[in-house]
C-alpha cells in the first residue's frame, strides 16, 4: 500500500490520471483521521473537501460555495469559512497563500512542512516534502535565532506536462 503522496505524484504526471481516485483516498483518509481524532467530518466538512480534491489546481473559498449552493442551498460565506479552517486545523488541505486559495494535502496523515509547485500555466499545484530544502531552511532559522511556528514555501513556474506541451508546440 503506497501513500496519498505517492499516489498522487505517480498519479499527476499520468495523460490517462483517473482523478476519481484521488479523491476517493483523500474522502477515505478523511473519514480515517477524524474517526481516531475524535472529530467529526459533516457532510458539509466532507463536500468541501470533495470540491477541493475534485482537481490539483488551488480553489478559492468563494468558488467553493458557488459549486455548493446547488448542494446545499442555505450555505453562506460562514459556512464555507468554517468547514475550510476545519479542514485545514485537521491537515486535509493547505492553504495556498499566494493565491488566496486551497489545494488538497497529499500528506494528510502527519504533520508536515511543504514546498508548493504552483503551475502558472495549468494552475496544479504540487505538494512536496523537500526534507533537504526545510533542513537548510531551519538551519538558517536557527542561526537568526527565530523561531519558525510553521514553514511552507510557494514557488510558482512551469510544470512538467505543460513544459512538455510548450516544447512540442516549437
Amino acid at each position: 500500500m503506497y501513500s496519498l503522496a505517492e499516489a498522487s505524484q505517480s498519479n499527476r504526471h499520468s495523460l490517462e490520471h483517473d482523478h476519481k481516485k484521488c479523491v476517493s483516498k483523500a474522502l477515505g483518509m478523511a473519514e480515517h483521521l477524524c474517526g481516531v481524532r475524535g472529530v467529526k467530518l459533516t457532510p458539509i466538512r466532507q463536500q468541501v473537501l470533495e470540491l477541493i480534491w475534485d482537481s490539483h489546481k488551488a480553489v478559492k473559498a468563494y468558488d467553493l460555495l458557488d459549486r455548493i449552493k446547488p448542494l446545499q442551498h442555505a450555505a453562506k460565506p460562514t459556512t464555507i469559512y468554517r468547514a475550510l479552517d476545519f479542514l485545514i486545523e485537521q491537515g486535509l488541505i493547505h492553504r495556498v497563500e499566494s493565491l488566496n486559495a486551497f489545494v488538497g494535502c497529499s500528506c494528510s496523515g502527519h504533520q508536515h512542512e511543504l514546498l508548493l509547485l504552483i503551475c502558472k500555466c495549468c494552475n496544479d499545484v504540487e505538494e512536496r516534502l523537500a526534507p533537504k530544502v526545510m533542513a537548510a531552511l531551519s538551519q538558517e532559522f536557527s542561526q537568526a535565532g527565530f523561531v519558525a511556528s510553521s514553514k511552507a514555501i510557494e514557488a510558482q513556474g512551469i510544470c512538467v506536462k505543460c513544459s512538455d506541451v510548450q516544447g512540442n508546440q516549437h
